[in-house]
């Protein structure tokens, strides 16, 4: 290799997508530098889907004490909850992980410059009033939170803010209906706020199967939180101690906190992508090529950076995706195909492959199974909440393109079904599976009648 310069490769951003990159690169031998302005461990383990999972865990409680009764425990009041106890054990465990993510670099040989990184050419970076140099160039820096374009915007929070607010609200009204909003709103609402989703559209989770996201809804709903449709947001002002939010037709909602979650936008800005000539979309998100190339020779990007699959998995895997292309001689390209995706509400979303609507758009000719049930968990108990399974067939070659579940054991049970799906499997290999009893599980394998089918 050169000696001509510092390093053989420069990663901006110490993420998911980062760190599996750089650390893998250095594995082969390469000589790697990894810069980060804030902790190491990027979106996901300092202020997304760890923390936020953790969360939904303590609010979780709330339903094993109010179930326990069925089952003989002595039944009684739902035990105080403190806020800030969570939090603290929650912010406990970040910074451990933090460490974890840190001393890892250091095992694998990467040298970690806690400095915020900026383009200066296609192979310079500038950082911490020095330059560094390298033959390859990683951008990794992920993405934040996108403000609401209006009036009063910055009195609300963000999911960043959300995750240390030091008290929890008595009312929080949440601005958006993706998977952060809902997440949010269904862990607030375990911890016993009194939650209201305000969103534009009818329905909330936009771009998942429509049986799905109807059922969450009514889910969330029957647990007491309020959402609102249709509603255009113009102004967010001060009410008192609290909130108010004012929609275009007039309506009015209010909240002691609000959050805004509204989607997230590349974190591109400040980087000077400019002067070394990578190329952007008007959203941000760089642009990449075949192998995560940008329109710069020599300079790379992964993650939500380049808005493809914002997911922490797809970013892992892009990023040693890389590293085996560029340092062990081994061209490697992620799968997009069938990546199993979570939303942690209760009850939580597991999916994976195509929706009924994508199948259709993709012009498949769609055989669907569907059902839906109360878990068994819940008929001593007495709960009110049921779970529905979802299989989309294609009726021309009997492949499954696509498994849907609400209910919380979806996550879990998704995965091994992605697995599935990358086989190529079919509704007769489905079919033939022996399922195991009594499990949610196995209906996704005693499915046996089309509820409706393509005309």
């Amino acid at each position: 290799m050169s000696t001509d310069t510092d390093f053989d490769l420069i990663t901006i951003g110490a993420g998911s997508g980062g760190v599996a990159g750089s650390r893998r690169a250095a594995s082969y031998g390469a000589r790697v530098a990894i810069f980060e302005e804030s902790r190491v461990g990027g979106t996901c383990v300092i202020r997304g889907c760890v923390p936020k999972k953790l969360l939904m865990y303590g609010a979780q409680f709330r339903d094993a004490f109010e179930d326990s009764a069925g089952y003989g425990w002595a039944a009684g009041a739902v035990p105080a909850f403190d806020w800030p106890t969570l939090l603290a054990r929650k912010d406990a465990e970040i910074d451990r992980l933090n460490k974890i993510y840190i001393t890892m670099l250091a095992n694998s040989g990467v040298t970690l410059v806690q400095e915020r990184a900026r383009l200066v050419d296609a192979h310079t970076i500038a950082a911490g009033g020095r330059t560094y140099r390298a033959k390859t160039v990683l951008i990794a820096t992920g993405g934040r939170p996108s403000p609401l374009p209006i009036p009063g915007i910055d009195l609300a929070m963000t999911s960043d803010d959300l995750l240390a607010m030091p008290a929890l609200p008595k009312r929080l009204l949440v601005i958006g209906g993706g998977y952060i909003a809902v997440e949010f709103a269904s862990i607030c609402r375990g911890f016993g706020a009194e939650v209201e989703i305000v969103i534009r559209g009818q329905h909330i989770l936009n771009g998942f199967d429509d049986d799905i996201r109807i059922a969450l809804e009514a889910e969330l709903k029957r647990r007491g939180i309020l959402i609102n449709t249709g509603v255009q947001p113009v102004g967010l002002e001060r009410a008192g101690a609290g909130l108010r939010l004012t929609a275009r037709d007039g309506r009015v909602f209010e909240g002691d906190k609000v959050l805004c979650a509204t989607g997230r936008h590349p974190n591109s800005a400040g980087l000077w992508l400019e002067a070394a000539g990578v190329a952007v979309d008007k959203q941000g998100a760089i642009r990449v090529g075949k192998g995560s190339l940008t329109s710069v020779p020599g300079i790379y990007a992964v993650g939500d950076v380049t808005n493809r699959v914002n997911l922490t998995p797809v970013a892992i895997n892009e990023g040693r995706a890389l590293a085996e292309t560029l340092y062990n001689n081994n061209p490697t390209e992620v799968n997009y195909a069938n990546i199993p995706t979570a939303v942690f509400t209760n009850p939580a979303i597991g999916t994976v492959g195509l929706t009924e609507q994508q199948a259709r758009d993709q012009g498949f000719v769609v055989d669907i199974y569907r059902t839906g049930f109360r878990p068994m968990k819940y008929t001593l108990s007495g709960r009110e909440e049921r779970v529905m399974i979802k299989l989309l067939v294609d009726r021309a070659t009997d492949r499954v393109l696509g498994c849907h579940m609400l209910g919380n054991d979806g996550p879990e049970i998704v995965q091994g079904l992605a697995i599935a799906l990358n086989c190529g499997a079919t509704k007769r290999q489905f079919d033939a599976t022996i399922g195991l009893h009594p499990s949610a599980a196995e209906e996704f394998v005693t499915l046996r009648d089309k509820v409706a089918v393509s005309p």
